[in-house]
């Protein structure tokens, strides 16, 4: 059966959510993301865009570009939440969705067009809801799989120019017999898998649109960039993916990382910062019913240099103490004197965590008394319990999932007198 796929992705997402507890700032240039000089940009509005900031551009820069743009803190837990809405109503047209972000999804209508109509006019139907129900825009590509979709998306999108902002379609539909009309006239950069690299090895074959790279023969191709990439390359520029909607996918990995204000220089502030990340990985990876057998450290010094360090244990962890036992040697064996900017804890290699048992055949205590936190954090709240090394003056500082992930806010620096309490501490 031919399937129908739509691809849909949020306009601006997570600014179109803060201007909606903002409405004084619609019209105006809004960044969201981390707001200190060492955050990048999350989203910008359309407004903002015209002046060619966009999403991963350093906050730093974006200033400069658009002196006169509100800057506003990322709320990962509110965007989060709107997330659940949209995917609510994805939910009316088919159970078959395959979220790829908080913003962004495929679905597959392929057995719901007798009930609700073709494709295009499904997408259709769930841009009136998300933006009646939402306050949310939203564009829809409608194809015959999944990379065609994500493409006609993009076609369907507003485009934000120097002096002006294009309304976009809505929807975009890639009729099925018309996909190469479609695709051929595309810059070949817009194929998944054609980075920098990739795009001056096919400039040099003389490739600079999708049909180029469709009517060169296979064995140049795979000559140029390898019988992987080659053959992945060629059968997109064909329209070939038959890639199913994926409506449950696991994690492959499962951790956390932070970009600091200031750099950090001292082991025992790099400590208790292992032992914060590795609390609330711990704590993710118990909600899975996980444990991790290969734990990653990775460090960002000042001068962006940045190292990975991994260790593979014999079974499955997935408390704090543990990761923290097995990561903390990693740590201690670097040089961290020019200053670290970025630690990050990271799981992989999951399994059913093991429990040790005692002498009396019970749980081990550290397994007790992780379930103990679970329980106190799901009544009472994340900031309820914590590391006691996490304490600082202005309390509990614990680590919230997707923030930081835009790099940090603007914050003071620790004066001597609190320095000095981190250190007795």
């Amino acid at each position: 059966m031919e399937r129908t796929i739509l691809h849909v992705d949020m306009d601006a997402f997570y600014v179109s959510v803060e201007l909606r507890r903002r409405p004084d700032l619609v019209g105006q240039p809004v960044v969201v993301g981390g707001t200190g000089n060492r955050g990048v940009v999350a989203a910008a509005s359309y407004e903002a865009r015209r002046y060619d900031v966009h999403s991963a551009l350093p906050s730093a820069v974006a200033r400069r570009r658009c002196p006169h743009a509100v800057f506003l803190p990322g709320d990962h837990e509110l965007y989060t939440e709107v997330s659940r809405d949209v995917h609510e109503i994805f939910g009316r047209y088919t159970p078959l969705i395959e979220p790829l972000s908080l913003d962004e999804a495929f679905l597959d209508v392929s057995g719901a067009t007798r009930l609700f109509g073709e494709g295009v006019e499904i997408a259709r139907r769930i841009r009136a809801d998300v933006r009646g129900e939402l306050e949310l825009g939203c564009s829809v590509g409608v194809a015959p799989n999944k990379f065609l979709a994500k493409l006609a998306s993009v076609e369907a999108k507003p485009r934000a120019r120097p002096d002006r902002i294009e309304p976009g379609r809505g929807v975009v539909e890639v009729v099925p017999g018309a996909e190469l009309d479609f695709l051929h006239p595309l810059p070949v950069k817009r194929l998944w898998g054609v980075g920098p690299v990739t795009l001056e090895k096919l400039r040099g074959l003389g490739v600079k649109t999708v049909g180029d790279l469709a009517r060169l023969d296979e064995r140049t191709v795979v000559s140029a960039l390898g019988q992987a990439s080659g053959t992945h390359l060629l059968a997109l520029s064909r329209a070939l993916d038959d890639r199913p909607v994926e409506v449950d996918r696991d994690p492959k990995s499962i951790g956390h990382e932070e970009t600091y204000p200031h750099d950090l220089h001292d082991v025992a502030d790099l400590d208790r910062e292992l032992v914060r990340l590795s609390d609330a990985v711990s704590s993710r990876l118990r909600r899975h019913g996980a444990g991790a057998r290969t734990l990653t450290l990775k460090v960002r010094f000042a001068g962006f240099r940045t190292v990975t360090r991994s260790t593979t244990l014999d079974s499955p962890v997935d408390t704090g103490p543990e990761l923290v036992t097995a990561l903390g040697p990693l740590l201690h064996a670097l040089d961290v004197s020019p200053g670290v900017r970025l630690l990050g804890v990271s799981t992989s290699n999951f399994g059913a965590p093991s429990q040790q048992l005692s002498l009396l055949d019970e749980p081990a205590e550290s397994g007790n008394t992780a379930e103990a936190i679970d329980e106190i954090r799901d009544r009472f709240g994340t900031t309820a319990i914590g590391p006691a090394s996490s304490i600082s003056p202005r309390g509990l500082r614990v680590v919230r999932k997707g923030a930081q992930q835009w790099g940090p806010d603007q914050q003071p620096k620790p004066d001597g007198n609190e320095q000095e309490n981190r250190r007795s501490r």
